[in-house]
C-alpha cells in the first residue's frame, strides 16, 4: 500500500492554505477598515481646506473694508491675501464701485446683500459659469442703511487638485494595505512554520516506526499541546500495534494447538475404525465402540471449550444473578463422591453476582484439575475479604513451578512439570476459568498449597459491592 503523508496543508492550493487564507481574511477586515478611514479622511481635508479658503476671503474682505474706512481704497484695488483675486466694492444700486484687475468688468460676484442686523455673511455659489464654483465674503462697510458692500471671493477647490488629493489617499492607503498583507502573511508563516515541520516529520511515521516521537517544544503555547497530543497519540497507536501484535501472534499459535488437539483424537478414531475395516474378524465391536466413544468424548470436549472461549472472548456479558459460593460448591461436591476426597471449609454470606452457569464451570474445572494431579486430597475453601469473595481450591499434588504460574493459565499450553497436561483435560480449563474470572471483575491466581501442591484463588466482588 503506497504512504501518504498524514497532513500537508502547506501542499494545498493556495487559497485551501491557512496561511493564505488568514492572510486574505486580515487584509479584507483592513479594506474593510481603511475605506471608511479614507472617506473620512477626504472629508476633512475637504472640510479644512473649505474653512482655510473661508479665512482667507473673509480676511481680504475685512481688508477692504478698513482700507474703505481709512481712505487707502487704490483703484483697481490690490488684493492683499494670496489665492483672493476676486474683489468687488458694490454699491447700493448694485453697480461695481471698485474691483481688482481679475474681477474688472465682471457683474457683482452675487446677488446676495448682507443685512444691517447680519453684516457679514457668507455666501457658496455656483450660479456664474464662467468662473466656477466660488466661496464668497460678503461684509457691508458701514452699519446704515446705504452702506456699500464688499465681495472677496475665491475659486472652490475642484478637478485636478481634489483628484490628486483623493488619488494620493487612495495610493497611500493601498500602500498601507499591501505593507499589511504583506507582514500578516510573514507573521502567519512565521506561526505555522512549526505546523510545518510537525507535518513533515509526521509524514515519516510508518507502522515500522511508531515509536519515533516529535520534538516537543517548550511552554504552554497550541504548537506545544499539539506536539504532546501528537506524541501520546503515538504512544497509543505504538501500545495498540504492540497489544495488536502479541494477540495475534496468540491467535496464530492458539490456531495452531487447536488444530493440533482436534487431529489428534480424530487420527486416532480414524485408526480404529480402519482397523475393523481391514481386520474385521480380529476386533471386538464393544472395545472399538468404547474406545471411538472416548475420541468423540474428547472431540467434544475440546469443541465445547472452544465455543466457551469464543463466546467469552466475544465479551457479551451474560445474565447474572445473585450466587451463593458456598451452596455451589456443596451442589458440585456432592457429584463427586467416587473422586478423590474433597474437604470443605466454606463461610456464609459469600454471595456474588454472576452467571451461575460460568461460576459452576470455574468450579468443576479447579476441582478437575486438582483431583486429576492431587495425591490423596482436595480442599474447597469460601471466605469472604472484605468486599471480595475468595474461592480456594488446593491440592496436595506435585504443585506448580513459580515460572509456571502465569503460563499455566494459556490456551493449550505443555508445561515440563509433572502437572503438564495429561489425557483428562482439554488444555483450555484454567484458559477458561481465568477468562470467566475476568469478565466477572475478578482475577484468578495460581499458587502453592499448604499442603505442598498447587492453590487456586478466585476473586470476584462480591453481589453488595
Amino acid at each position: 500500500m503506497r504512504e501518504t503523508p498524514l497532513s500537508a496543508p502547506f501542499a494545498r492550493p493556495f487559497l485551501r492554505s491557512i496561511r493564505s487564507r488568514t492572510a486574505l481574511l486580515a487584509t479584507a477586515l483592513i479594506v474593510l477598515l481603511m475605506v471608511p478611514a479614507c472617506a473620512q479622511r477626504e472629508a476633512l481635508a475637504r472640510q479644512a481646506e473649505i474653512q482655510a479658503t473661508w479665512a482667507a476671503v473673509q480676511r481680504q474682505a475685512i481688508l477692504t473694508v478698513s482700507a474703505i474706512q481709512f481712505g487707502h481704497l487704490t483703484s483697481p484695488v490690490k488684493p492683499q491675501v494670496p489665492g483672493v483675486d476676486l474683489v468687488q466694492v458694490v454699491g447700493l444700486s448694485h453697480r461695481v464701485l471698485a474691483s481688482t484687475t481679475a474681477a474688472h468688468g465682471l457683474a457683482p460676484l452675487t446677488d446676495v446683500w448682507p443685512s444691517v442686523l447680519h453684516p457679514q455673511q457668507a455666501v457658496h455659489s455656483c450660479s456664474r459659469r464662467r468662473l466656477g464654483c466660488l466661496l464668497i465674503a460678503a461684509i457691508r462697510v458701514r452699519p446704515d442703511q446705504g452702506s456699500a458692500v464688499v465681495y472677496a471671493a475665491r475659486h472652490v477647490p475642484v478637478g485636478d487638485p481634489v483628484a490628486n488629493r483623493r488619488l494620493l489617499i487612495v495610493v497611500e492607503a493601498a500602500a498601507l494595505i499591501l505593507a499589511a498583507a504583506w507582514t500578516i502573511w510573514r507573521v502567519a508563516g512565521r506561526l505555522l512554520s512549526p505546523i510545518e515541520a510537525i507535518s513533515t516529520q509526521l509524514a515519516t511515521v510508518t507502522i515500522d516506526n511508531l515509536g519515533r516521537r516529535l520534538p516537543e517544544p517548550s511552554g504552554t503555547t497550541e504548537i506545544a499541546l499539539l506536539t504532546r497530543t501528537i506524541n501520546s497519540t503515538l504512544v497509543r497507536l505504538a501500545e495498540a500495534d504492540e497489544r495488536a501484535g502479541q494477540a495475534l501472534a496468540r491467535q496464530r499459535r492458539f490456531t495452531g494447538d487447536a488444530s493440533h488437539e482436534l487431529r489428534t483424537p480424530l487420527a486416532g478414531l480414524r485408526v480404529l475404525l480402519e482397523e475393523a475395516r481391514l481386520h474385521p474378524g480380529q476386533t471386538e465391536p464393544p472395545l472399538v465402540i468404547r474406545d471411538a466413544l472416548s475420541a468423540v468424548d474428547r472431540l467434544e470436549a475440546i469443541t465445547t471449550d472452544l465455543l466457551l472461549l469464543a463466546g467469552t472472548d466475544a465479551g457479551t456479558p451474560p445474565e447474572r444473578e445473585p450466587v451463593d459460593l458456598s451452596g455451589l460448591v456443596e451442589e458440585e461436591t456432592s457429584r463427586r463422591s467416587d473422586r478423590l476426597p474433597v474437604r470443605l471449609r466454606l463461610e456464609t454470606g459469600a454471595t456474588v453476582k454472576a452467571c451461575r452457569i460460568q461460576m459452576g464451570r470455574v468450579l468443576t474445572n479447579l476441582l478437575d484439575n486438582a483431583q486429576r494431579h492431587a495425591a490423596h486430597v482436595v480442599q474447597v475453601e469460601v471466605r469472604r475479604e472484605g468486599s471480595v469473595a475468595l474461592l480456594v481450591v488446593s491440592d496436595d499434588g506435585t504443585g506448580i513451578a513459580d515460572a509456571d504460574r502465569e503460563r499455566i493459565f494459556e490456551r493449550f499450553v505443555r508445561l515440563d512439570a509433572a502437572r503438564s497436561r495429561d489425557q483428562g483435560g482439554s488444555g483450555l480449563g484454567l484458559a477458561i476459568a481465568r477468562d470467566i474470572a475476568h469478565a466477572h471483575q475478578g482475577t484468578l491466581t495460581a499458587g502453592c498449597s499448604d499442603m505442598g501442591g498447587a492453590r487456586f484463588v478466585m476473586r470476584i466482588p462480591l453481589a453488595e459491592y
